[in-house]
């Protein structure tokens, strides 16, 4: 899958933001708050820690991170530390924002917390060096620099991720699905051209497979049908759209629909609401996103 860029048409539709809100010493009992839409990575190069979660959090109350490590809360989940690294700049953390909050795609394909030794993920070497350098003095554009290493840094991750699926324990999922050679061919070109003419068809002939075996391939790896997955996808970008100012109308037309009625349809079906109910409940994007 050299040739198949399997990421940029999804972080181009669906943005993550990294904001680096601490670098240094973390003294005592840290907590972190869980807020819609906001995730955390948090990076360890030194040191121990001991992390505990709320009960039937739906991930373990007690975590012992002995060695340098990523820790990865792609969804909001309240999370504390104890005992962290109580000197130097070997520690930093940064607040991952979700365009859509819980219906980003990749906060619905990755699991509530991934810790993953720095040594068992490739190629982050540069760019962490270049993150605590940053970190460790106050220069011109450093917050902006930093966010943007962060930025880069979640990139590398979903690259090791898509590489290493079984290593990692994700469960069925986009990343799951965009990890097999053949299924990742369907999946980008769908995330890439959302409105086509899709069918079972033409799915399982982009990614050079019967029907029969596609659409088992496809259940086993994503965990929903083709078809189920398509619309997912489109009601993903369609509520992008609507909270951008787009009409019902445009969005339809865009995304494959013959007018606004079917679209607006499938999107309460989906949803559990109209477009314009769901509408009125959604933040305004920040001033400034796209």
């Amino acid at each position: 899958m050299a040739s198949l860029d399997r990421l940029s048409s999804l972080m181009e539709r669906f943005h993550v933001r990294a904001h680096l809100f601490h670098a240094g010493a973390l003294c005592g009992l840290t907590q972190f708050d869980a807020r819609p839409g906001r995730g955390f990575l948090h990076v360890l190069r030194r040191g121990e820690l001991v992390v505990t979660h709320r009960p039937r959090s739906g991930v373990s109350r007690r975590i012992e991170v002995a060695e340098p490590s990523l820790l990865f809360y792609p969804r909001p989940l309240a999370h504390s530390f104890h005992n962290a690294p109580a000197e130097g700049s070997d520690f930093v953390c940064a607040t991952l924002d979700f365009d859509g909050g819980a219906q980003h795609p990749l906060a619905r394909a990755l699991p509530s917390l991934l810790v993953l030794p720095l040594r068992a993920v490739d190629g982050l070497e540069h760019t962490l060096a270049l993150l605590f350098a940053e970190a460790e003095r106050v220069r011109c554009g450093q917050r902006l620099l930093a966010d943007r290493l962060f930025d880069v840094l979640v990139l590398q991750l979903l690259r090791w991720l898509l590489d290493h699926p079984a290593e990692a324990k994700l469960p069925p999922g986009m990343l799951v699905g965009l990890s097999d050679p053949k299924l990742a061919r369907t999946l980008t070109a769908i995330h890439e051209q959302p409105g086509a003419d899709w069918s079972l068809a033409t799915m399982a002939e982009t990614a050079g497979m019967s029907r029969s075996a596609f659409a088992a391939a496809f259940r086993q790896h994503v965990g929903h049908t083709p078809v189920e997955y398509l619309t997912q996808w489109r009601i993903a970008i369609a509520q992008v759209m609507l909270r951008h100012g787009a009409s019902l109308k445009t969005a339809s037309l865009r995304l494959g629909y013959r007018n606004a009625s079917s679209l607006s349809r499938v999107f309460t079906q989906s949803v559990g609401m109209s477009p314009r109910a769901w509408l009125r409940k959604e933040p305004k994007p920040k001033q400034g996103a796209e």
